[in-house]
Order: C-alpha cells, then sequence, then structure tokens
C-alpha cells in the first residue's frame, strides 16, 4: 500500500547551513536564486539574516512579493523601526501564510496612544520564542522623542500600566 500523506520536499542543504541545533523548519520559499526559510525561531531572509518573531512589526503578501517591516531593539523595551523589505517569491509554497500566522501568533497587545508634543508611540506585547511570558516594547512615531524626558516618562508609564491588567 502506497502512503497516502505526499512527503514534504526538503528545502537545499545550503539554506539550512546556519540553523541552530534545535531550530525547526515550517516553511521555505525559493525567490529565483536564494532560498528563504520560516522556522521556530524566526524568518531567514535572503542572504542568511534571519528575523526573529517577535521583531517583525508588519507583513503584507500580494500573490507573488512578500513584503516583511521589522524593528531592531535599540535600547531596552524600545524598538526602532527598519525600512520594509520585499522580495519576489519564485515558488512561494507554503512560507507566505506561515510567515503571518508566525507574526500575528506572536502578538498579543497592541495599543497606539498620543504623546506629549503631537506624535506617538505604539506599546506591544510580544512572544518571544524560548521565553515564558510576555516581552513588552514601545516604538516611537519619531525614534528621537525618546530622548525627550518628559516623554520617556509618559512612554514608561504607558509600559507599566499596559503590563499590569
Amino acid at each position: 500500500m502506497r502512503w497516502p500523506f505526499p512527503r514534504r520536499e526538503a528545502p537545499p542543504a545550503s539554506a539550512l547551513a546556519g540553523l541552530e541545533r534545535d531550530e525547526r523548519v515550517l516553511a521555505w520559499a525559493t525567490t529565483g536564486g536564494e532560498t528563504m526559510v520560516a522556522t521556530t525561531l524566526g524568518l531567514w531572509w535572503t542572504g542568511g539574516e534571519r528575523i526573529p518573531w517577535h521583531l517583525i512589526t508588519h507583513v503584507v503578501w500580494s500573490g507573488s512579493t512578500l513584503s516583511v517591516t521589522s524593528a531592531t531593539e535599540v535600547e531596552p523595551s524600545v524598538l526602532a523601526a527598519e525600512p520594509a523589505r520585499s522580495v519576489r517569491l519564485t515558488e512561494p509554497r507554503t512560507l507566505p501564510e506561515t510567515v503571518q500566522q508566525r507574526f500575528y501568533g506572536s502578538r498579543s497587545h497592541t495599543a497606539r496612544h498620543r504623546l506629549p508634543g503631537g506624535s506617538g508611540v505604539i506599546v506591544v506585547a510580544r512572544r518571544v520564542p524560548g521565553q515564558d511570558g510576555l516581552t513588552w516594547y514601545a516604538v516611537y512615531d519619531e525614534p528621537g522623542q525618546r530622548h525627550d524626558p518628559v516623554v520617556r516618562a509618559e512612554v514608561e508609564r504607558l509600559l507599566d500600566s499596559a503590563r499590569s491588567p
């Protein structure tokens, strides 16, 4: 009797070279000349850079192009958004859906607040693979405002308030 479930095709060995020992592949796709891999720890972008799920702030799938915006932790509890990056997937497989599921699954809380001076901040709570509980961050609309003591105090108050239900 033939096994009723088709065996999944494995990504090229070169795409697996940088993975950690316990990092599991969830999906993969090709971009024409390179391979992108979604794992339990993050999205391996072209060029061999892993973007952790909790640092992805926006995902768009257009049917052929995957666009991802990520952030960098510039100081404890503060993220700075990076420019969006896009790649055309020649063989998307299930990568776009997997990326969207992991992105939305990592988010627990997102709230936008106005700050003194008229700009804003987003307070987010994320699930980080391998860590218990939530990790809380602030993402400033205007990153330079994090140095203003009045604004900083308000953001700390917002974070504290969000952390305690």
